[in-house]
C-alpha cells in the first residue's frame, strides 16, 4: 500500500529532476477541527500543479494564490492559518470551530542536494524503520536521524530553531483471524489510513466473508504471516481477537520475535493470565516478551459490543503510536 506521502515525495523528486523548483508544506500541529493530521504532506510549483493537501480545500486555494504571486521566497518558514489576531495569521483564512493550522514551508530549488535528500525521504517511506526529518527554520537544511520507534510526529519546542518531523513505513494492522471485532477492527483501521491485513485460513469461517474495502485477505496461518520477512515493522500493529487458541497464542509467540511496536490479544483478566501461563509454558516466551502483550487488549471503556471493543482496541494502538501515557489528558 503506498500512502499519500509516498506519492507526494515521488512527484517531489520528479520536479526536481526535470529542473523545477518545489515548495514542500508540512502539517505542524492542529488545533480544534482539521481533517488532516500533523506530519501530512504536499508538495507544490509555482504555476498551482500540487500533490497531496493541507486541508479541506480553503487552505491549499489560498496558499497556491500566495505562491504564484510570489511569497515564500524564504528556505523555511512556518506559516499559521486561523491563529489568533496577534499571531502570523492569515486573516483571508477562518477554520472549521476557530482551528489553527501550522504549515512548515520548504522553499526547494532543484539541485542534487535536494534531491538526494528526497530520494532518503523516499526510500525511509518505504523503509522498515522510523527516522526523523530535522529541518533547521533558519536556514533550511535538512538530516535524516534514527528515531524511536513510537512517538508523537511532530518534534517542536517553542522558540526552538529546528523542528523535527517523524517518518517512516506505512501503520500498518495485521489481525491475526477473523471475528466481527476483527472486521470492526478493520473498519476503523483502513479509516486511520493504515494499511490493513487480516490472515486466517479457516475456510469454514471466512468462506463468502466480505471485508471493508481497503482490508488484504490472505488464507494463511497468521503466525505463518507474521513471521514472514518485512510483515513487521516498528510501525505494525498485530491483533488477535479470535478467542481460538490455537489462531491467538501461535500469532503471540511469534510476533513478540520480531520489531512490532503493538502486540495484543483479546481476553478477559483470567483468560490473559491463564493465556500467559500457556506462553511461558508451551512457547518458552520469557517475561520481558510477556510484557510486550498487550492482554487484555485496549482501552478499558467499559465496551461491550464489538464495534466498543474495536474501538477500544484502535484507541490503544493509536495512543502507543503517539507515545502517549494511557492515563494522560487531552491537553497534555
Amino acid at each position: 500500500m503506498q500512502s499519500l506521502d509516498h506519492r507526494v515525495i515521488e512527484q517531489a523528486i520528479s520536479w526536481l529532476a526535470n529542473g523545477r523548483t518545489v515548495w514542500l508544506c508540512t502539517v505542524l500541529s492542529t488545533f480544534g477541527s482539521s481533517p488532516r493530521e500533523p506530519g501530512s504532506l504536499m508538495v507544490a510549483t509555482s504555476d498551482g500543479d500540487h500533490v497531496g493537501s493541507l486541508s479541506g480545500g480553503c487552505v491549499e486555494e489560498d496558499f497556491l494564490e500566495r505562491l504564484a504571486a510570489g511569497g515564500y521566497e524564504l528556505p523555511a518558514m512556518i506559516v499559521s492559518y486561523g491563529a489568533p489576531a496577534d499571531g502570523m495569521e492569515n486573516a483571508r483564512i477562518r477554520l472549521p470551530c476557530g482551528g489553527v493550522l501550522d504549515v512548515l514551508v520548504e522553499r526547494l530549488p532543484a539541485n542534487p542536494g535536494n534531491q538526494a535528500h528526497l530520494e532518503q525521504v523516499h526510500r525511509a517511506l518505504s523503509g522498515e524503520r522510523e527516522l526523523l526529518r530535522l529541518v533547521a527554520l533558519t536556514d533550511g537544511q535538512a538530516w535524516l536521524e534514527s528515531a524511536e520507534p513510537t512517538g508523537p510526529k511532530v518534534l517542536r519546542e517553542e522558540g526552538a530553531e529546528i523542528v523535527g518531523i517523524r517518518i517512516g513505513p506505512v501503520a500498518k494492522l495485521i489481525l491475526a483471524g477473523y471475528s466481527t471485532v476483527a472486521e470492526a477492527c478493520a473498519s476503523f483501521a483502513i479509516s486511520l489510513g493504515y494499511q490493513v491485513v487480516l490472515c486466517d485460513p479457516r475456510d469454514e469461517v471466512t468462506r463468502g466473508l466480505t471485508l471493508p474495502q481497503g482490508v488484504e485477505f490472505i488464507p494463511q496461518l497468521p503466525s505463518l504471516y507474521i513471521a514472514s520477512p518485512g510483515a513487521c515493522t516498528p510501525s505494525t500493529a498485530v491483533v488477535a481477537v479470535t478467542h481460538d487458541p490455537r489462531i491467538d497464542d501461535l500469532a503471540m509467540m511469534v510476533a513478540v520475535k520480531t520489531s512490532a511496536s503493538y502486540i495484543g490479544v483479546m481476553g478477559s483478566r483470567r483468560t490473559s493470565q491463564a493465556r500467559a501461563e500457556r506462553l511461558r509454558r508451551t512457547g518458552g516466551l520469557s517475561d520481558t516478551e510477556i510484557e510486550r502483550i498487550h492482554m487484555p487488549i485496549g482501552l478499558d471503556l467499559g465496551s461491550k459490543t464489538p464495534a466498543e471493543i474495536a474501538l477500544a482496541i484502535m484507541a490503544d494502538i493509536v495512543r502507543v503510536r503517539r507515545g502517549r501515557d494511557p492515563h494522560s489528558r487531552l491537553s497534555e
